[in-house]
């Protein structure tokens, strides 16, 4: 606490009633405040001057936006788990090998827990068998390292698709209806994501022919 003080992460030290040199009362709305802090220092890796920023501008909206994100992945992580298919199923239903599967695995790509895989998972799987069904073959180049560039290129765009999401949302509606929200814009935004895609595609294949 006495560094948190000193931080400027608790406002002034003049509300702290000090009645011997390892022995003082501070008041009680300090408890949620170094809650807070912890939290953002041990689940959000946030360095201490990051901290104050954040509760100089406004304490409440850090607390919601925490309230936000722990309701978020409840219901997310509650949603995987509950739809999790075997490896064996999903090796039954797409003529993918396991040596590929393996290396997907290996690559972070698929995340699979002892009760197999979650639907993105499948839909990732899905998506590879019908790439090797249209000729996305390994004698010609392709292979499960070509999705780390797409991995790649979509991290950044996420951390900030749920930056925005989350300061424009948290504070604004409650939390169930933000999630309502998020939760109805999945869909949506992964129809979005294949024509902005489809079209960049057209036009860069267009681009390459003129440059030819």
């Amino acid at each position: 606490i006495k560094h948190y003080l000193r931080e400027g992460l608790l406002g002034s030290d003049d509300e702290v009633i000090k009645t011997s040199r390892n022995m003082a009362y501070y008041p009680a709305e300090f408890v949620e405040r170094v809650r807070l802090i912890k939290r953002l220092q041990e689940e959000r890796f946030m360095p201490l001057r990051v901290i104050r920023e954040v509760l100089e501008r406004d304490p409440e909206q850090a607390a919601r936006l925490i309230e936000l994100e722990d309701r978020i992945l409840e219901l997310a992580i509650e949603a995987r788990e509950a739809g999790r298919v075997t490896r064996h199923k999903v090796t039954d239903t797409y003529p993918v090998p396991d040596n590929v599967l393996g290396r997907l695995e290996a690559l972070g790509v698929l995340t699979p827990t002892e009760q197999g895989y979650d639907a993105d998972d499948v839909a990732i799987v899905a998506a590879i068998s019908r790439f090797r069904a249209g000729g996305y073959e390994e004698a010609i180049g392709f292979t499960v390292y070509d999705t780390l560039r797409y991995r790649e290129a979509l991290e950044p765009l996420v951390e900030e698709e749920v930056r925005v999401l989350l300061d424009r949302l948290a504070g604004k509606v409650d939390v169930e209806r933000a999630v309502q929200i998020i939760s109805s814009g999945s869909e949506p935004l992964r129809e979005l994501l294949g024509a902005m895609h489809s079209k960049l595609l057209l036009a860069e294949l267009r681009r390459q022919r003129g440059r030819n």
